[in-house]
């Protein structure tokens, strides 16, 4: 790929990372969101003048009270929509090119914003790094950097996804009120300082995108991505921990105070033994921040117990099965795998999760696109899908799948659909056959209307659903097909009462009260509330 030779030789592999002096002996914690939701952590930790983000997620729940499908932010206005909503904090850390002109930011405070440290690549946690300006690095996996790639690629340019690599921004117009694209301007990559080491795989996966040799295509200019000591106001160790999405890390930063965030994780997951890691490292920390999605909830699945349930299921079906599991939750995406070679089908993806297995292995070195997986053909214009013709199909080319061969031999299939993909079935044209739902259930009154669609397509299909069901007495799910990426209320007692801090703070929950009852240490936040300790 062009600029590849420059982009390997920026990066040094010297281990990560060593702190600045300390110049003051009080640790302040500002929770910027995600104190009382699920979802956007935006979590400021300074010491002496100078800080880092603990994620800088997209809080959904906040953004859908004013939003939904058809009524969204103005991208044409930048910041100005989120920042008049309190969707973003009002910092003076943005992209410049995402200020119009009727958003000064003289005044606005301006930390000495070191990094994000990025726990995992939930856009509920990484969602709105987008917006920062682009000479704040981002610290994070190996792992987390190509997944976050991968979306980008695949999907359409949004600055809720523009984190690997962004294009300026122009005002337009007299007033400079509209921003609009500027052709003239290359795409930039982000700096990443990884928490592992690099290889020449993902360093060439990072510069370049998709389509850049087409003729007046836009010029790519690579980021750095190097394991280089970073200057910071903290010693920052990363540590692995286990949650539905590959490359999660919890971060312990050391200061004058040793601070420790768990990010999202569990215990009950296939590589809980990387979370009980962390709480043992975790344990000499005086201040302790960490997720609480499920408190107060009792315990849960485990992904062992949740594959033996879906491949009961498959053995007893006959004709076509769809398995509907979360986004990027690849480890489910391989229990799949492993539940259609024991019941003699063949698993089929689609191109899109084809091009996610490609970007992983050029972070971790393993190759997950096996010649037994198949890749569903899709009847539409792939010619805009630069990332399907240059990596998917120069790869696995002889991989692919049609309706038609479907069609004939349903029973020999397993394919990995959502509802989203629900329009494919009118090519496939199945009769019969079973939707396995594994995933989270609804939580918001429209991802429910959405299973009342899906409902009717199943029904029209003559299918029957697993995992879930729909009647004239509502939703329901099945608990059994599912486990969480977060832990349940024991296994959060467990972690906290191990590492034992002075200080706990919760985030990232909807019942901070819980933590309350519970530890004399724990302290609530509001949202935009700063504490020193």
């Amino acid at each position: 790929m062009p600029r590849r030779n420059e982009y390997l030789a920026r990066n040094i592999s010297v281990r990560f990372s060593t702190p600045t002096p300390i110049l003051s002996s009080m640790v302040a914690v500002t929770v910027h969101d995600g104190a009382s939701t699920i979802g956007g952590n935006k979590i400021y930790v300074e010491e002496g003048g100078r800080g880092v983000f603990l994620d800088f997620g997209k809080n959904y729940g906040k953004y859908s009270a004013y939003f939904e499908e058809y009524l969204t932010h103005r991208e044409t206005r930048g910041i100005h929509d989120l920042l008049m909503l309190g969707l973003l904090p009002p910092l003076d850390i943005y992209r410049p090119d995402l200020i119009p002109a009727d958003c000064p930011m003289d005044g606005t405070p301006r930390p000495d914003l070191a990094a994000v440290l990025l726990s995992h690549a939930h856009l509920d946690h990484a969602g709105c790094i987008g917006y920062l300006d682009t000479s704040v690095p981002v610290i994070a996996s190996p792992v987390t950097i190509a997944i976050l790639k991968g979306i980008q690629d695949t999907g359409s340019s949004s600055p809720d996804t523009d984190i690997a690599y962004s294009a300026s921004r122009a005002r337009a117009g007299d007033r400079g009120l509209l921003l609009r694209s500027d052709r003239s301007s290359p795409y930039r990559g982000r700096t990443f300082h990884v928490t592992g080491a690099t290889s020449e795989e993902l360093l060439a996966f990072l510069a370049g995108r998709p389509g850049q040799e087409a003729r007046g295509a836009r010029k790519f200019e690579p980021g750095i991505c190097t394991d280089a000591a970073c200057d910071l106001p903290f010693r920052i160790t990363a540590h692995p921990v286990d949650h539905s999405i590959y490359g999660a890390v919890g971060f312990i930063l050391e200061g004058d105070a040793t601070l420790a965030y768990t990010g999202d994780f569990r215990l009950h997951g296939k590589s809980g033994n990387r979370t009980s890691d962390f709480i043992s490292d975790a344990r000499d920390a005086s201040v302790l921040i960490t997720e609480g999605t499920r408190a107060g909830r009792p315990g849960d699945t485990s992904e062992a117990e949740v594959v033996e349930t879906c491949r009961a299921v498959v053995e007893e079906s006959t004709g076509l099965v769809i398995a509907d599991f979360s986004a990027r939750n690849f480890e489910r995406l391989e229990s799949f795998a492993g539940i259609a070679d024991a019941t003699g089908r063949r698993l089929v993806i689609t191109a899109r999760d084809a091009y996610m297995l490609h970007a992983l292995r050029c972070a971790d070195g393993i190759d997950r696109l096996t010649p037994d997986l198949a890749i569903y053909h899709e009847l539409i214009d792939r010619s805009r899908r630069k990332w399907e013709g240059e990596v998917v199909e120069a790869q696995a080319a002889d991989q692919y799948l049609d309706h038609t061969t479907i069609r004939d031999d349903p029973g020999s299939y397993l394919l990995c659909f959502s509802f989203f993909d629900m329009k494919h079935l009118l090519d496939i044209k199945p009769v019969g056959g079973t939707y396995l739902y594994s995933a989270c259930e609804a939580f918001t009154e429209e991802m429910a209307i959405d299973f009342f669609r899906l409902a009717t397509w199943l029904e029209f299909f003559g299918m029957v659903s697993a995992g879930f069901s729909c009647s004239a007495s509502g939703l329901t799910f099945d608990p059994r097909f599912h486990a969480s990426g977060h832990a349940p209320a024991n296994d959060l007692a467990v972690v906290i009462d191990r590492i034992d801090p002075d200080i706990l703070i919760p985030v990232h929950t909807l019942d901070p009260g819980w933590f309350r009852e519970r530890w004399d240490s724990a302290v609530i936040f509001a949202d935009g509330e700063q504490r020193e300790f």
